[in-house]
């Protein structure tokens, strides 16, 4: 199944993604609102984590790089893993690099993902968690049609101190 549109491709993590991962990963702006930023060695282990080969019974990452179709240029990356097997829910999370954001790609990377997680994986739901303070997020959550599901109170620790996370659902839409 070929992810894109008119103006973005999502290709599945390859070597050369290490840089754009790293860039985003080891950045304490980028990760203000999900977790202490990584070290070099941390970053190196999490993106192997998540190079192919994947498999559907897989609980690890299923990460895609972000690419501007015209320039080549890569935007940021977006990722799913599968959390409830037995009920086909999976997490989706994503980063856009700031020169990037609030120019729709995060709103087409989701729409992408969602057509990826529905309609070829078969899963039933996704879900993803983002920081109450994360404004971006949770209005782009919402604007591709996720629900707030609940606030998970203290639920993540970022520079020693603990924040409150929204919790979001979409379920595959019936016919």
């Amino acid at each position: 199944m070929q992810l894109s549109d008119d103006r973005i491709e999502l290709l599945p993590f390859k070597e050369s993604d290490f840089e754009l991962f790293l860039e985003i990963i080891t950045c304490p702006q980028m990760m203000e609102h999900v977790y202490d930023p990584l070290t070099y060695d941390e970053a190196k282990f999490s993106f192997g984590e998540r190079l192919p080969p994947w498999k559907l019974e897989s609980d690890k990452w299923r990460s895609f790089s972000i690419n501007e179709i015209k320039s080549g240029e890569k935007l940021g990356y977006i990722s799913l893993r599968i959390v409830n097997h037995n009920a086909k829910v999976a997490e989706v999370g994503f980063m856009i690099k700031a020169s990037a954001q609030g120019k729709g790609v995060g709103s087409k990377a989701l729409k992408l993902i969602k057509q990826y997680a529905f309609d070829a994986l078969m899963l039933n739901k996704l879900v993803a968690f983002c920081s109450v303070h994360n404004s971006g997020s949770f209005n782009l959550l919402e604007k591709e049609d996720f629900s707030r599901e609940r606030c998970l109170k203290q639920n993540t620790l970022i520079n020693n101190h603990y924040r409150d996370d929204y919790a979001y659902g979409l379920c595959k839409p019936t016919l």
